[in-house]
């Protein structure tokens, strides 16, 4: 355990000064990036080790992993944020633990969301997934919705009972206009973001960039980044 703590200790410290170095290169503040490492197949007891480490938020993409390690860690001072594909049919345990659901991409999700967090008693603040490599009216091969299709998902969300429009999310993509211009993508997201804030001005969030591109994320603007290699490491195989 103590080898552990060593080893997210030291690679925490490197992501921070990553980060810091971004911030100056861009003139921004230090504390306009909020840095979200991301636990998907690590444990609880790596949660933990983080949470002591002064980690305040933490994001899953499954809900099979998400959902007991949530429940294992529920004593610590944690905001859970869900950066997944959502399925339906996941929605009630996601609600049950996320603060905050990054993937948020059709009508449908937006419903079941709303359904869910009223039942539960609880607010979830929400990002529109964007694809940037989606087709209009399409959506991303990631998820997400096309540009176009933002402003008429901002509003259900926005009028949504149990729900808050936080902003938007990307991944950087992999295919067509923008693969392999992460700056360009990320600054895309940020005019996208601009675009939503005119109708909905609390929607300032913008998740973008992780472990290879978070520079990029926080020269174009990011508000949050998602790292989960550049922290926790490349886990070996079992066995």
């Amino acid at each position: 355990m103590t080898d552990r703590k060593g080893e997210l200790a030291a690679n925490l410290a490197k992501v921070e000064e990553r980060i810091a170095a971004a911030c100056v290169a861009a003139g921004r503040k230090r504390e306009e990036v909020t840095l979200i490492v991301v636990t998907k197949t690590y444990p609880a007891s790596d949660v933990r080790i983080l949470s002591e480490l002064g980690v305040r938020d933490v994001a899953e993409n499954k809900d099979q992993d998400a959902a007991p390690k949530a429940a294992e860690c529920s004593d610590l001072p944690l905001t859970w944020h869900f950066v997944g594909q959502l399925q339906t049919n996941k929605v009630r345990s996601v609600t049950g633990y996320a603060d905050m659901v990054h993937s948020v991409d059709r009508a449908r999700l937006v419903t079941t969301l709303s359904r869910e967090a009223e039942r539960q008693g609880r607010e979830l603040g929400c990002l529109i997934q964007v694809a940037l490599d989606a087709n209009e009216g399409g959506r991303g091969e990631r998820g997400g919705v096309a540009p176009d299709g933002i402003e008429e998902l901002g509003e259900l969300v926005a009028a949504a009972p149990g729900l808050r429009l936080a902003g938007l999310m990307t991944v950087a993509p992999l295919t067509g206009p923008y693969a392999g211009r992460e700056l360009a993508a990320f600054e895309r997201l940020m005019d996208l973001s601009t675009d939503l804030r005119r109708a909905h001005p609390a929607a300032n969030m913008v998740s973008a960039g992780m472990s290879a591109d978070l520079e990029q994320a926080v020269a174009a603007g990011a508000t949050h980044v998602r790292v989960g290699t550049a922290v926790l490491g490349v886990r070996a195989r079992l066995g």
